[in-house]
């Protein structure tokens, strides 16, 4: 709902939030209060927001008063909705202009707003959207006290979810033209200092790595340069006090629906002050604007909640889901796939695919996809790239009959493309080599030997969307992989003229955002998932078009638990796919228990990307036994409410306190808990994950969330059997002769003779599983073993299922 007082004071409201702001004396927006909702009675709204509103009557030593008609305020101490420099106020400004003068001071004034029934629709980039018609939408009209320009701030209210979403069009009214050197999406001024900046960084193959910084004073930054939104840090960040938990205390939430260079601020002011603002990264950008053109934001995303991170991230996994992803496969479910990736590498063809379609169809897979190496000659990753056409040497009977093949065996066909790629050695290069981004004439710096293509230009991006038109209509695909392997270098397009080049980098996640849009309505029933050397542009502009995306290329179900849970604090884990793969693993060559790679990959969307041809019997009837067990739960996986429990905070293992131990006992470190909740809390799954065993150290507890307090639930494990070798020598204390551990008879042994795992079974209270926890079997601590006692090792885990009775 959106409120508008007599005296102009703007109230917003969702379901659980209020956010308020003001129009000065001076005529700048002053920003009241966002957080947990208000009682504003009507009638006495007059009232609230005076007593919001900060009383001046001097402005500060030191600082710059206003104008002379109102000395007693000085911007430097005040909460705006916007800001610029030029006329006091030095805290990070929310835009920045080069005037056709030279001049670079902005002050923009209120001048008239409108509300309407509706959602942002940008011209260039993606926005969220609203099925439901109750969203409203707030436009606040600023015009520039100087100069002949119009600054439009645009609020979208969705109240179920607790969102408020953000942007700004600026648009040069004047006769001149003008330089845009910075245009935030988002600002907002809290009336105290002392937050903490959570964000998440890493690289390739640990991505999405929690980060917590206090901030008393000074500025701390987030952002990406990479021309992504980059696995170095995520757009998404959050804004707390030190207090907050994941299940008590204030949270702000912040995304940007952008896949682009981006930027996040927070900055404590020398007046008690936090600013905290996103949008496009200012560093090297500059957008020229001639006289009657406009320039538009991304949408920025809050949300606030007063019950910690699980029910913010609770906001922003509800806001993705009806709000960003879009399509056929909104709401549907998500297929198992098997990818042929590291089953082979470049090294497929028609005969490998086609046998390794068929072991995957025995055990429950439901989707092959065929990864690189089909085009062009793409033997390994020096060359093709560009050259979309088949590769008839592996597949001689082109995509179709492979496809045929696939769908004959009984499942669905999906392949990987990069289509903003090109290699030096491919013919698209000889005939354009003037499409590629790099500076003429002088040396490229490459990653992974291949080039970015310039979708800043129209021609580039056209003949992209008819080249893969023809490659997807040409088959009967079911499933698009489409990558993005290197960042960018030697910003440069030989298309824009040099006063543009500043524009490059927004022009083309512009570009491709056309592309995205024009294939994904062409070619609705395909299920599309983004992917960028796993995780480097994991941002809701992707899933704006592609429903999911590959969070990171690293599979090993360590790093796994970190990274899903990094990604679960802003996004839903039907948007997060997770594969199954081999041991050792080939990121980090550790080997982890077939069950634990799993547990991990199911709270995802799972698929699996190994050689089912290799494998040994009892690893394929168990990888069937894990699919079926999917399938039955998948609906509450994919779609139910997330919880993060203990060993969410990504601390790590060892720290100074440890001195050294290899795991604390009973530290929430060395353990973590997830939980998966259906939305109408019949069904529940709970993992628990173990990093290293500790000695003597027996006792687990499992805490559920988000059951209901009142119900009984019936909770029940999957009971499993254990490999006799897992015992080692200590096998022969219990067998009538001596058995060598690594000899022959212990494998034949274990072929008829195993160890029964744990069984767990109890009803009880939802509130009993989540206040008091399940408290789980002895574990294993060298005192004895049978079926009361948890095998619980090394990187081991545990699926719990709970179901209301």
């Amino acid at each position: 709902m959106i409120r508008v007082s007599e005296n102009k004071g703007f109230i917003l409201e969702t379901k659980n939030t209020s956010y308020l702001f003001s129009v000065l004396p001076t005529g700048q927006l002053e920003h009241l209060y966002y957080g947990r909702r208000l009682t504003i009675p009507e009638g006495a709204e007059e009232g609230c927001i005076d007593a919001l509103t900060e009383k001046h009557a001097f402005y500060p030593g030191n600082t710059i008063g206003y104008d002379q008609e109102h000395l007693q305020y000085s911007l430097e101490d005040m909460r705006l909705e916007m800001s610029s420099y030029g006329k006091g106020d030095i805290r990070d400004p929310f835009v920045c202009i080069t005037h056709a003068d030279g001049s670079r001071t902005s002050d923009f004034l209120y001048d008239s707003y409108e509300i309407k029934n509706a959602t942002l629709s940008l011209k260039d980039m993606p926005s969220s959207y609203d099925e439901t018609g109750k969203a409203q939408s707030l436009t606040v009209v600023l015009k520039d006290k100087s100069y002949d320009l119009t600054l439009k701030l645009n609020y979208v209210v969705y109240e179920d979810c607790d969102v408020i979403t953000r942007n700004a069009v600026l648009e040069n009214t004047s006769s001149e033209k003008i330089g845009v050197e910075r245009l935030m999406s988002m600002s907002l001024d809290l009336d105290r200092v002392g937050y903490v900046y959570t964000s998440f960084h890493g690289a390739w193959a640990r991505e999405m790595q929690r980060d917590d910084v206090l901030v008393t004073a000074g500025k701390h930054i987030g952002s990406s340069i990479t021309g992504t939104s980059s696995n170095r840090c995520n757009p998404f960040f959050m804004v707390h006090p030190l207090e907050t938990s994941e299940d008590a205390g204030e949270v702000y939430g912040f995304n940007l629906v952008y896949s682009g260079n981006h930027y996040e601020c927070v900055e404590a002011s020398s007046f008690g002050k936090t600013r905290i603002v996103n949008g496009i990264n200012p560093e090297g950008f500059c957008f020229v604007l001639a006289a009657g053109e406009k320039f538009e934001s991304p949408e920025a995303v809050m949300t606030y909640s007063n019950k910690g991170f699980n029910d913010m991230s609770h906001h922003m996994h509800d806001f993705v889901r009806e709000h960003i992803v879009h399509g056929e496969w909104k709401k549907k479910t998500r297929p198992v796939l098997l990818n042929s990736w590291e089953a082979a590498y470049f090294d497929i063809n028609e005969g490998k695919l086609t046998k390794l379609a068929k072991a995957g169809k025995e055990v429950g897979i439901e989707l092959l996809v065929m990864d690189d190496g089909w085009f062009g000659e793409r033997d390994n990753d020096s060359c093709s790239l560009g050259d979309w056409d088949v590769n008839t040497k592996k597949l001689p009977h082109g995509l179709k009959g492979l496809a045929d093949k696939i769908n004959g065996v009984g499942l669905d066909f999906g392949i990987w493309v990069e289509p903003e790629m090109i290699c030096v050695k491919s013919k698209l290069y000889e005939a354009h080599p003037d499409w590629a981004v790099n500076i003429p004439g002088k040396p490229h710096s490459e990653g992974r030997n291949q080039r970015i293509l310039d979708y800043s230009n129209p021609e580039v991006v056209d003949y992209i969307i008819e080249k893969m038109s023809e490659v997807f209509s040409s088959a009967n695909i079911a499933y698009v992989k489409w990558d993005m392997n290197r960042i960018f270098s030697d910003y440069f397009s030989q298309y824009l003229t040099a006063e543009h080049q500043g524009e490059l980098a927004h022009r083309y996640v512009c570009g491709l955002y056309r592309t995205m849009k024009a294939l994904t309505e062409k070619f609705p029933h395909i299920l599309f998932e983004g992917c960028s050397a796993g995780g480097n542009r994991f941002d809701l502009g992707i899933l704006s078009y592609f429903p999911q995306i590959w969070a990171s290329d690293d599979t090993d179900a360590m790093c796994r638990l970190s990274i899903q849970t990094g990604y679960s604090y802003g996004y839903p884990m039907s948007t997060v796919t997770a594969h199954v793969s081999d041991c050792p693993n080939h990121q980090t060559l550790r080997t982890t228990p077939l069950e634990t790679r799993f547990n991990v990959a199911s709270f995802g969307v799972l698929g699996y990307e190994c050689n089912l041809c290799d494998m040994k019997k009892e690893e394929v009837a168990a990888i069937k036994a894990q699919i079926e067990l999917y399938k039955e739960w998948r609906e509450v996986l994919q779609w139910g409410d997330f919880y993060r429990g203990k060993g969410s905070a990504q601390m790590p293992m060892v720290t100074a306190s440890t001195s050294g131990s290899a795991a604390v006992p009973f530290s929430n470190d060395n353990f973590t808990e997830w939980t998966c909740v259906s939305k109408d809390k019949e069904k529940a799954v709970g993992m628990v994950m173990q990093r290293l065993v500790v000695p003597n150290a027996p006792f687990h507890c499992y805490h559920a969330k988000g059951l209901k307090e009142d119900a009984l639930y019936n909770l029940y494990n999957r009971v499993l059997k254990v490999d006799i070798r897992e015992f080692g020598d200590l096998i022969n204390t219990a067998t009538p002769i001596h058995v060598k551990k690594d000899g022959l008879l212990i494998d034949i042994i274990a072929k008829f003779v195993k160890m029964d795992g744990e069984s767990e079974n109890v009803t009880a209270s939802g509130d009993t599983l989540m206040s008091g926890g399940m408290h789980l079997k002895q574990a294993f601590g060298a005192t004895g073993y049978n079926g009361e006692v948890r095998h619980f090792q090394d990187f081991g885990s545990r699926l719990y299922f709970m179901e209301k009775k």
